[in-house]
């Protein structure tokens, strides 16, 4: 799915302001819902170049990433090796997981169900490898907000942006893979695409959250033991 050149300017965007506001309230978001405990073996999905799962390596856990572009596993695995942490990736599609049933403690999958077509035969694979007990969270762009129309605009124009081939999904879709044992949902990033380096602050986020659509919705749920 993504070419080299997109594998290696992919990390470029989080090194601008607005790149990096976004990475600290989309990760504050995620580890207010799920927040792991150390040791715990968890499944990075779709970990793009491992910013998130260096960030789980450093909260003390065993990472395990996978992705379907090797150019991406490739800056992950120097990525991690120049922090000195330790974590195992794998080329690996989402809808045919190689691990046995009940295997991770907990699954996170940020910013990959954009892409993902068939999202409910990718949530059943990855509820299989879950433990009992285990929580899986998906965090993804809402298609319903200023960032989801640009993408899906972006995609519609440039068919050689990675966007071209995105599935971008609502809060009722993301809901909907498991109501029954849903535990949380929350959004996030409020802030607009244009917004200026002088309005990224959390009290414009907290001021646009009473009037604006997230651009980032979180779902957790939960494996009954």
């Amino acid at each position: 799915m993504f070419k080299d050149e997109i594998a290696n300017n992919y990390d470029s965007w989080y090194q601008t302001p607005l790149g990096a506001f976004v990475d600290l309230l989309e990760t504050s978001a995620a580890f207010k819902l799920f927040s792991p405990a150390r040791d715990l073996h968890i499944l990075d999905a779709g970990c793009g170049t491992g910013n998130f799962s260096i960030k789980l390596c450093k909260m003390g856990c065993k990472v395990t990433g996978i992705d379907i572009s090797e150019d991406m596993l490739a800056i992950a695995r120097r990525k991690v090796s120049q922090y000195g942490l330790n974590a195992t990736f794998h080329k690996m599609d989402i809808y045919h997981l190689d691990f046995p049933d009940n295997y991770f403690d907990g699954i996170y999958s940020m910013a990959a169900f954009e892409f993902v077509h068939q999202p409910q035969e990718a949530y059943k694979e990855l509820y299989r490898v879950l433990k009992p007990g285990g929580k899986l969270l998906i965090g993804a762009i809402h298609k319903n907000s200023a960032w989801g129309r640009m993408y899906e605009q972006m995609g519609q124009q440039d068919p050689a942006s990675v966007f071209h081939n995105a599935a971008l999904k609502n809060t009722d879709e993301m809901l909907g893979l498991d109501p029954d044992h849903l535990l949380a949902c929350h959004g996030c990033v409020y802030i607009p695409p244009d917004a200026t380096e002088q309005s990224l602050t959390l009290e414009e986020e907290a001021r646009l959250s009473q009037t604006s659509e997230p651009a980032f919705i979180l779902a957790l749920w939960y494996k009954p033991e």
